[in-house]
């Protein structure tokens, strides 16, 4: 298929959410549709009609449908100035709580997850901090938590974590298995990993910080407000939320509710 009409793609969407209760609706539509078509490539699908009956009667092809739309493209210490200022600015405030909650919304496969980690470990905080990792692609999820990255990759973490302001040997931080690392156990005992849906979750707990980095550019507005006051809702009064460097609160309505901290790395904070 090399094209896919506006009431096709609002079928396919409907498909998707009377069938299996994903709500993508309110996706940003053309972003959306290019996933939608590279999979069609991916899946040798023919035809409009072969998908629905496949979507129709086939939750297997569905999972997988889903694991190769959502965003999948994360790495360690992403945006090393980021995390910096998370080192700077941002913990050295969450070390007043004596537990401190944060949650990793859109988790992807962990990477992300496992530098906050690493941030919390060197400030002394792991041990009374719980990280809550969720995203809606179980497939993610299940190699979140089996804490193993590729092997080649992490030259470039390595890098990625020395701009960020770190200073021990990185190396430390995993074990080295053939083509593959995996994340020290001890760095993975205080996060949980399970699914959720931004579209339709509800809050769950109550936490100091928030990170959603890179999924709000595939959220039209209307979501971006939805899930903006999720977060509001979801922070205590204080608290941070961080989003990715390409995304910000400037055309949200919640923007009143929060005051930058660090406007270039993107750091939020709720207002009392």
């Amino acid at each position: 298929m090399e094209n896919i009409s506006n009431s096709d793609f609002t079928a396919l969407v409907n498909i998707i959410q009377q069938r299996y209760g994903y709500d993508f609706s309110d996706y940003a539509p053309a972003s959306l549709k290019r996933r939608f078509l590279r999979f069609t490539g991916y899946a040798q699908i023919k035809d409009l009609f072969e998908w629905k009956l496949r979507l129709l009667n086939d939750p297997a092809f569905f999972q997988e449908m889903v694991q190769y739309i959502t965003v999948n493209v994360t790495e360690m210490f992403r945006d090393p100035l980021f995390y910096k200022a998370m080192r700077e600015k941002v913990l050295p405030r969450l070390a007043a709580y004596p537990i401190i909650k944060i949650w990793h919304a859109g988790c992807a496969t962990g990477e992300e997850v496992f530098s906050m980690a690493i941030l919390l470990e060197e400030a002394g905080l792991l041990n009374r901090s719980r990280i809550y990792a969720t995203d809606i692609n179980a497939v993610n999820l299940e190699k979140a938590e089996n804490g193993i990255i590729g092997l080649k990759h992490m030259k470039d973490y390595t890098q990625n974590y020395l701009h960020a302001g770190g200073c021990n040997d990185f190396s430390n931080y995993y074990t080295a298995r053939y083509d593959h690392a995996m994340i020290h156990p001890s760095l993975r005992r205080n996060i949980i990993f399970f699914q959720h849906n931004l579209v339709t979750g509800q809050v769950f707990n109550e936490f100091q910080l928030i990170c959603c980095r890179n999924v709000f550019i595939y959220f039209n507005s209307t979501l971006q407000q939805r899930v903006t006051s999720l977060f509001y809702e979801s922070l205590t009064s204080l608290g941070y939320l961080a989003l990715g460097i390409k995304e910000s609160l400037l055309l949200n309505e919640q923007l009143l509710k929060f005051e930058p901290v660090d406007v270039g790395n993107k750091i939020f904070r709720r207002k009392v």
